[in-house]
This record gives C-alpha cells, structure tokens and sequence, in this order.
C-alpha cells in the first residue's frame, strides 16, 4: 500500500530585518521564532500519534531548517526535492511595493503585463505542476503512513488552489498558509489513479505566530 497522507508544511517565521522579498536568495535561515514554530507544528503532530514515515524539504534553508524537528522528532533523515522550492521572482531582495514601483519603471513593464500568469516570475500553472508531481511521488514513497514536505507558501497554496478547483490567480494577502501550518491531502480512492483532496488545515504555531513577521513571501 501506498501513504495514507501527505501533509503539507510551510516553514518558520524567517529572519528577514529588512523585510525585502527573499525569495530563492541564499542567507535567509529562520529566525528564533521560526525554530519555535516549526518545532511547535512537529511536537503537534507527534503528540497527536500521526505515522510520519518519510520528511522531504524543499533545498532552501528555511525549509529544511523547519524539517530538523520533525526529523528529530520521529528519528528520520531529511531527503530533499527541487520541486518543493520557492517559485523564482524578478523582485527578490527587494522591499514590499515593488510591482507599485515597476509603473514608475519602463524597463520593468513586461514584468507586470499579466499579473494572472504572473508575469514576474514562475507561472502559477508551472508551481501547480510540480507541486503535485512532489506529492504523487511522496505518496508512492512509503509502504504505509504519512509522509510531510516541507515547503512555501505560495506553492502550498497552489496546491490547495488546484485541488479545490479554483481559479489560480489569486489576491496573495488572502492566502490561508500561515507559517508552520499544515495542510493536509489524502488520496480518493487510495489507489494510483485516484484524486488527491485536501482534508485537512491545521495551524499548531497560531499562539507564536502573534508575534511572528511574515513578510518576505513570494
């Protein structure tokens, strides 16, 4: 038999002072609060006696940062999959506004021509696609049990987007992925040819999450 459930797990709050768009940058590891979170949401689900039997991360150093607890908490190793990455951004390093700033900016035109793709950086459609292709082959990774990947928030919300059947342009400040959370899929029927469906959105890190900054994101 293939897992039982796939969970999807969004990284810690990020150590980001000057709060620019990080993106797939190199140096941005979580911060304090992140360590807190992201153990938060692994301690949850261990305590809840949820079968984790395998972690994958996205290569970033803030995904497998939010790994490393749920790796020690269940005694397994992190393997790590380039299609749970950030989505690539033709704003990262730089301060929130910026697509207000590109107006301003001929040269940047052709990056906001069509904010439905979006034009900037990665196609929605292309981070729906990998996405669950990291998922189905999470899904025929295991025997038994569940398996987490550990990843971002937009390609998390992707994913809940693609499933759900809905639209995937979105408004980005009305994305429920908050930090540390956990949404979670499972397969209808359980066989290689059935759907996946979201069953689940838990959001263990919230009491953290009050004095967390979640700036930053894709």
């Amino acid at each position: 038999m293939p897992a039982t459930r796939i969970h999807l797990v969004r990284h810690g709050e990020v150590h980001n002072p000057d709060r620019v768009l990080y993106g797939r940058l190199p140096g941005f590891g979580l911060s304090e609060l992140g360590h807190r979170m992201a153990a938060a949401s692994a301690t949850a689900w261990k305590d809840a006696g949820v079968d984790v039997r395998r972690i994958v991360a996205s290569p970033l150093q803030r995904t497998q940062e939010s790994a490393a607890p749920w790796a020690a908490s269940y005694g397994l190793d992190v393997s790590l999959d380039e299609r749970l990455i950030e989505p690539t951004n033709r704003y990262e390093g730089q301060p929130p506004g910026f697509t207000k700033r590109s107006v301003r900016r001929p040269a940047e035109w052709p990056w906001i021509a069509n904010p439905w793709r979006p034009s900037w950086g990665e196609a929605y459609e292309s981070i729906a696609n990998r996405m669950l292709a990291a998922v189905g082959s999470a899904w025929e990774s295991v025997d038994e049990g569940d398996v987490v990947l550990v990843s971002h928030q937009l390609p998390i919300w992707m994913v809940h987007r693609r499933l759900a059947g809905e639209p995937l342009w979105h408004d980005p400040r009305r994305r429920r992925c908050d930090l540390s959370s956990i949404t979670t899929l499972e397969r209808v029927p359980a066989t290689s040819g059935g759907r996946f469906i979201e069953a689940g959105y838990a959001d263990p890190a919230m009491e953290l999450r009050e004095r967390a900054v979640d700036e930053g994101a894709v």
